[in-house]
């Protein structure tokens, strides 16, 4: 498929006039919709939304490549903006973006991945896209690219003669494949970037090209997002000098064993191409052997460490949850069999396993909820140190749940240092191991095989059962102290702010990391409910977990409220899609408000987190407690004094939706004012 058969006259405007970036997209998707490519306009550009959220879609050089896989497109096409003066799209590089290609792709096939392939190889010539930037109408604009895709696929049919001949355009496909044929291929290289879209195959082309200008032979795998192609054959690998990994994300790279490869980020594959050749024909690249983690292609070296460590914190979070929300749900489900059956829950240790079938409900969730400080610290030392972090990880976060000391090693009379000890097992067990794997790279060559089957276990346990005896001890004060301060705050009235806090954080970025701490937070609240039997720190613990729980369910039902009962000052779709947030909002699904908030950062997230915040302090206020970790309003019978909770709810929703009304009628009379003036 061509890039001219999807990019018609009238999907083309130069010269747009855009002060922003939201401004440019809205233009994009009206030329889509103009040119009858959309069943559904709204919902089409969600999804443009949520695929910037991922990230932004400007790849530099002043150009940006919006896309998304839709059900609301009818067929895969193209539009196109210039925009002489640039508009801000967050590019990588920081140049305002001069030409936008905005690409709708069907849900069925990846035609948009095929389409960036194609166009990422074009715009590498910068005389190309300074010509489309300079084009002075739609018809100059649309002859500049078929000419240019004319004679970077010269052998290419028409797609009247041949429609799936889309399926042979991929330059670095072929070219390897040619060289293949003609010989040996002297130096490999693999790209990859985080969303497997444009950077990769920006980096292939450049790699390819630089090959051609330096007479050597060049064969480039790209890892995007419709899978590897062009794949390294065992015949191609065998053969070549070395290999060039130009990524920025995990690639397979066992491989490569025994060869030598050159590991980098994607972006110096496409400004460093002649560099990292040479890095292979001088010698330079070391020889990878598959067990040395740190030479496998990885972003980590990139970012900063505050992001590696919520990578690593998300990586153990992610695989906890599923066990404590269906564990947590199952024990909420014995407390009200028991309340049913008429069992006093004051004082009796046994509350929840009373009846035989409160019992089972109550044993089988511990089992599941029993997994959450072992998993939590399993994998976050997964992630950090690989396979062998995983054992160190969870034996790690079982004894921090057990509270093992040097004294007791069978903790029969000491206090768990609970889910921060976990934390703690999971991020210096797993550091610890990754040091270990590199005093290990010293050994002989003979001892590789052993390594992963009896070295790396055994030290591990040996590492992780001395290191958490040593600081189980400390970390019991530290926990034991907490649960006092929550007490404390509890005792003092103060258990309001941190109700606020909490409920204000679950809301302010809606998915993101302040939301995240804020529900790993009321979740490890749930264990060390689970881990004591005093009254007064159960009823802290559940009360915290119900003003996170009620400050994510805030944003989508304030949003709600103000598109149903002010409508006037939402679009036709905002209003419809805006009823939707009503059981988002019900179900706990904090992200139904995320289309709004990217519309309308500053008018949704301060309005929504201040009524979030709102309801949090209120639901702690009225002594609610939560014994589920998700559900929303559907395990309200777990909840304790429901109806004061749903009263919270609803104040703090509606607070959020008169903030949220106020101040997007200001604005709108503001910007009104601005166009009657600028009228007259």
């Amino acid at each position: 498929m061509r890039i001219t058969d999807l990019l018609k006259k009238q999907g083309i405007e130069i010269g747009a006039k855009v002060k922003d970036k939201s401004e440019a997209i809205e233009k994009l998707v009206a030329l889509h919709d103009k040119c009858g490519n959309l069943k559904d306009r709204k919902a089409y550009k969600d999804g443009i939304l949520k695929r910037e959220e991922m990230g932004t879609t400007a790849i530099g050089m002043e150009i940006a490549i919006p896309h998304a896989k839709s059900e609301a497109v009818k067929a895969p096409a193209l539009t196109a903006i210039t925009v002489a003066d640039g508009v801000d799209y967050g590019s990588p590089d920081g140049d305002p973006c001069k030409l936008i290609f905005m690409i709708a792709a069907t849900t069925d096939g990846d035609v948009h991945l095929e389409v960036l392939a194609r166009m990422m190889q074009m715009l590498m010539d910068m005389d190309f896209t300074a010509k489309l930037k300079a084009a002075k109408n739609s018809d100059e604009f649309l002859k500049l690219i078929d000419e240019k895709e004319t004679e970077k696929f010269p052998d290419e049919e028409s797609k009247d003669k041949k429609e799936d001949s889309a399926k042979n355009n991929d330059k670095a496909e072929s070219a390897g494949k040619k060289k293949e044929s003609s010989g040996r291929i002297q130096i490999l290289a693999v790209t990859a970037c985080p969303t497997g879209i444009a950077h990769t195959y920006m980096a292939a082309e450049a790699l390819n090209k630089a090959a051609e200008k330096m007479g050597v032979t060049i064969k480039v795998e790209t890892n995007g997002s419709g899978g590897a192609k062009n794949v390294l054959t065992e015949k191609d690998i065998k053969e070549c000098d070395g290999i060039i990994i130009a990524a920025d994300k995990s690639v397979e790279t066992a491989r490569f064993d025994g060869k030598p490869v050159y590991s980098t980020k994607v972006a110096d594959g496409i400004h460093k191409p002649e560099e990292l050749i040479n890095k292979i024909l001088n010698g330079d690249a070391a020889v990878f052997h598959a067990d040395k983690k740190a030479e496998t292609a990885s972003s980590d070296g990139n970012e900063k460490m505050s992001r590696k460590l919520y990578k690593h914190l998300m990586n153990g979070v992610s695989h906890m949850l599923p066990f404590v929300v269906a564990g947590g749900i199952f024990i909420a489900v014995a407390f009200l069999i028991d309340a049913a059956s008429g069992v006093e829950a004051a004082g009796n240790s046994s509350f929840g396993s009373v009846n035989p079938v409160a019992a089972w409900f109550k044993t089988i969730g511990g089992y599941s909820f029993n997994f959450m400080l072992p998993l939590l610290a399993g994998f976050i030392a997964m992630s950090i140190a690989d396979r062998p972090g995983l054992l160190v990880g969870i034996v790690g976060g079982l004894l921090a749940s057990n509270g093992a000391t040097f004294a007791d090693p069978g903790a029969a009379d000491t206090v768990p240092s609970g889910f921060l000890g976990a934390l703690l097992a999971g991020f210096l067990a797993g550091l610890l191991m990754k040091l270990f794997e590199k005093l290990c790279d010293h050994l002989p060559q003979a001892l590789e095989g052993i390594k992963p089957v009896l070295l790396y276990p055994l030290a591990g346990l040996g590492i992780v059962g001395v290191m958490m005896c040593a600081v189980n001890p400390v970390m019991a004060v530290i926990n034991t102290g907490l649960n006092n301060a929550l007490t404390w705050l509890s005792d003092n009235n103060l258990g309001v702010l941190l109700g606020f806090i909490l409920g204000g954080m679950m809301s302010i970025d809606m998915g993101g990391p302040f939301n995240k701490a804020a529900y790993v937070f009321g979740t490890g609240m749930l264990t060390a409910a689970a881990g004591t039997t005093d009254p007064a720190v159960q009823q802290v613990c559940y009360q915290t977990m119900a003003s996170v729980m009620i400050g994510g369910m805030v944003p989508p039902l304030a949003i709600a409220i103000s598109t149903t009962f002010f409508g006037k000052l939402w679009t036709p779709d905002e209003r419809k899609n805006g009823i939707v947030n009503f059981i988002m909002g019900l179900s706990f699904i904090t992200e139904g408000a995320i289309p709004y908030a990217a519309s309308y950062p500053l008018m949704v997230i301060p309005s929504c987190a201040f009524g979030a915040a709102t309801a949090g302090a209120l639901s702690w206020l009225f002594g609610c407690t939560l014994m589920a970790p998700h559900g929303g309003i559907f395990v309200i019978a777990t909840i304790g004094n429901p109806l004061m909770y749903v009263l919270a709810l609803l104040i703090g929703s509606v607070v959020g939706a008169l903030l949220l009304t106020l101040i997007k009628a200001v604005v709108k009379k503001v910007n009104e004012r601005k166009a009657s003036q600028s009228g007259t």
